[in-house]
C-alpha cells in the first residue's frame, strides 16, 4: 500500500556500534525477540565481516528470530557481501544493505576516488549481493551533502543493477526539513526508474533534527524510516523509532500515511533497550520518558482528571506503559507470576520459570512485596547470569561506618570450588571489588560506575552498571539487589565472565591458528 512507511530498526547494527562496551551474543539475541514483537518490518542486526562475534550475532538471529527481514550491512566491497550473504543464509526473509559514500567530500578525502568509480563499485556490489537475495538495499552515504544531480546518476543505476530499497542518509544529521525534503523530491521527480524502488532516509540528530527530516522525507513520498529504538546511535543518536511511530498513528489525519508497529510494546522495548545497552532513557524523552505522562502543574491535573485529552494526546496504554502496578508477596503462587508477566506483555520463553520463581521469592522474604518493575528487572538479570559461569557469588559480608574503614568478606565458587576472600578500602564496596580481584587474580580499570533504582520509593531494588576495562578492551556488568552492595558484586562477577569468555574465544583462535 502506498500510505503505508516501512519501519527499518537498526537498534543492533548503528545503535550498538556507539556503546561503550558491546553487548554479548545473547544480549542481542533477546533484544532480537524483543524488537520482532514490535512488528518493524526490516531488522538490521549487524555488519558480519566486521567480527566473528558480529557475524555469529547475526547467523543466530536470522535463524532463530521470526518475523522481520533480517538485514546485515555491508560495504560495498565482495567481501562484505559475502560475509553477509553466509549470515542471513538461515533467515525465513533477508536483505543485504550495502553502501558507498556519494559526497564529494567523502569521495575525496575518504574513497579517493570519483563518483563513477564509486557508482561502478555500487553496481558491482548490488548485482553480487543479488546472488544472495532478491532484497537488496542501497545507500548513498552522505546523501544529505551530495549534489542531487549526483544522487540522480548513482541512484538510476542502483536501481537497474536490481536495488530494491534505496536509502538517502543524512549521516551527519546536516539538513534541514526543507532541505530533505526538496532532496526527495528532487529525485522523485528526476530518476526515471525511480517507480521501481522503495526510497528510505536515515538520519542522525547531531542537530536535533532526525524525527523531523524523517517526517519531511515522508511527506515528499520516502516510504522507509529507518531508525532506532530510544534513538540511541553515532553520536547524538539516530532517528527515535517510538517518535516517528507515533507521530505518523496519531497525525495520521494530516500525514495520511500508517506503520505496522504495535505500538503497546514501544515501552517494554525501550525499556529493554536501556536496561541491556546501559543508556538510560532520560526523564523528559517523548513517548517513553518517566514524565512523558507526568502531571505537575494543578491546572494540568485538574483538566486530565475532568477529561483525558485536555493534556494528553495519546494514553500511556497506546505505548504499554503500565497503568497499574500489582503488588505480590512471597504467598503469590507460580500462576499469579505468569498471570502478571502475560498482562506486561512477557511470554514464557522470555524467562525460566523455575530460576525467577526462586528469584521472586527470596526478594519476596527480604522486601515484603514485589512489583512490576521489580519482575522485569529479575527477567532481565536471569537471563544474563549464567548457572555454567566460571565465576558465581554464593554471599557478600560487607561492614562500614563513619569512624573506621569499610570490609568485606566475599564467598564465590569458582569452577565449582568454593573460596573467600577479605578487603578492606574506602566504601563497601571498595573493598569488596578489592576481595573479587584476589580470589580471581586479575584487575580490571573501573571506566564508569552508575548506580539507578529499579523503582519507586525506599524498597526499589539497586541496579549498577559497570563498564570496566582488561587489556585494553571495555566489559559492561550489570547487576540488581536490594543491597547496594550485593548488586556492585553481582555487576563487577558479570565483568570477570564475560573477560574468561573472551580469553576462552582467543585461546581458541590460537589453537587453530597452531593447529
Amino acid at each position: 500500500m502506498k500510505d503505508k512507511v516501512w519501519i527499518f530498526d537498526t537498534t543492533l547494527r548503528d545503535g550498538e556500534q556507539a556503546l561503550k562496551a558491546s553487548l554479548t551474543e545473547d544480549d542481542k539475541i533477546q533484544l532480537a525477540h524483543t524488537i520482532s514483537r514490535l512488528n518493524v518490518d526490516v531488522m538490521e542486526v549487524g555488519f558480519p565481516v566486521s567480527s566473528p562475534a558480529d557475524f555469529r550475532s547475526v547467523q543466530r538471529i536470522a535463524t532463530e528470530v521470526k518475523g522481520p527481514i533480517i538485514c546485515g550491512l555491508a560495504r560495498a566491497v565482495a567481501k562484505d557481501i559475502e560475509a553477509c550473504g553466509e549470515a542471513l543464509r538461515r533467515a525465513q526473509q533477508s536483505r543485504i544493505h550495502t553502501f558507498i559514500a556519494t559526497s564529494p567530500l567523502h569521495l575525496e578525502h575518504k574513497l579517493r576516488m570519483s563518483l563513477d568509480d564509486a557508482t561502478a563499485m555500487a553496481v558491482k556490489s548490488i548485482k553480487l549481493a543479488r546472488n544472495y537475495t532478491d532484497d537488496v538495499e542501497f545507500s548513498c552515504e552522505d546523501a544529505g551533502r551530495t549534489p542531487h544531480w549526483d544522487l540522480c546518476r548513482i541512484v538510476e543505476q542502483a536501481i537497474n543493477a536490481g536495488a530494491a530499497t534505496i536509502n538517502l542518509p543524512d549521516t551527519v544529521g546536516y539538513v534541514t526539513p526543507d532541505e530533505y525534503a526538496a532532496m526527495i523530491h528532487h529525485l522523485m521527480n528526476n530518476v526515471p526508474n525511480i517507480d521501481q524502488a522503495r526510497l528510505s532516509v536515515h538520519c542522525h540528530n547531531d542537530l536535533g533534527l532526525a524525527v523531523a527530516n524523517s517526517i519531511a522525507a515522508v511527506q515528499a513520498g520516502a516510504r522507509q524510516i529507518e531508525c532506532t529504538i530510544n534513538g540511541i546511535g553515532e553520536r547524538a543518536g539516530n532517528c527515535s523509532l517510538e517518535e516517528v511511530a507515533m507521530i505518523m498513528q496519531m497525525r495520521q489525519d494530516h500525514l495520511k500515511v500508517h506503520t505496522d508497529i504495535k505500538s503497546e510494546e514501544i515501552y517494554r522495548a525501550s525499556r529493554q533497550v536501556a536496561k541491556i545497552c546501559n543508556m538510560p532513557v532520560q526523564p523528559n524523552k517523548a513517548i517513553v520518558g518517566e514524565n512523558a505522562f507526568a502531571h505537575s502543574s494543578g491546572i494540568h491535573q485538574d483538566g486530565v482528571l475532568k477529561a483525558q485529552n485536555t493534556y494528553e494526546i495519546m494514553s500511556p496504554e497506546s505505548v504499554g506503559v503500565p497503568n497499574n502496578q500489582l503488588n505480590m508477596t512471597s504467598r503469590s503462587g507460580r500462576h499469579v507470576i505468569e498471570h502478571r508477566l502475560e498482562e506486561l506483555g512477557y511470554q514464557k520463553s522470555d524467562y525460566d520459570m523455575d530460576s525467577l520463581y526462586d528469584s521472586f521469592l527470596a526478594l519476596a522474604d527480604q522486601k515484603g512485596t514485589v512489583y512490576d518493575y521489580d519482575l522485569e528487572a529479575m527477567i532481565y538479570f536471569n537471563q544474563i547470569q549464567d548457572k555454567d559461569e566460571k565465576y558465581q557469588l554464593e554471599f557478600v559480608n560487607s561492614t562500614s561506618n563513619s569512624q573506621s574503614v569499610a570490609s568485606s568478606t566475599i564467598g564465590m565458587c569458582i569452577n565449582g570450588e568454593s573460596k573467600q576472600e577479605a578487603a578492606t578500602g574506602n566504601g563497601p564496596v571498595e573493598a569488596s571489588f578489592l576481595a573479587i580481584e584476589r580470589l580471581t587474580g586479575m584487575a580490571v580499570e573501573m571506566i564508569e560506575f552508575n548506580l539507578e533504582a529499579t523503582g519507586e520509593g525506599a524498597s526499589s531494588l539497586g541496579q549498577v552498571n559497570i563498564i570496566a576495562k582488561y587489556d585494553g578492551r571495555p566489559y559492561h556488568g550489570a547487576g540488581i539487589a536490594a543491597d547496594v552492595v550485593e548488586a556492585s558484586v553481582r555487576a563487577m562477577i558479570r565483568v570477570y565472565n564475560l573477560i574468561y569468555r573472551a580469553q576462552k574465544v582467543s585461546d581458541l583462535k590460537q589453537q587453530r591458528k597452531a593447529g
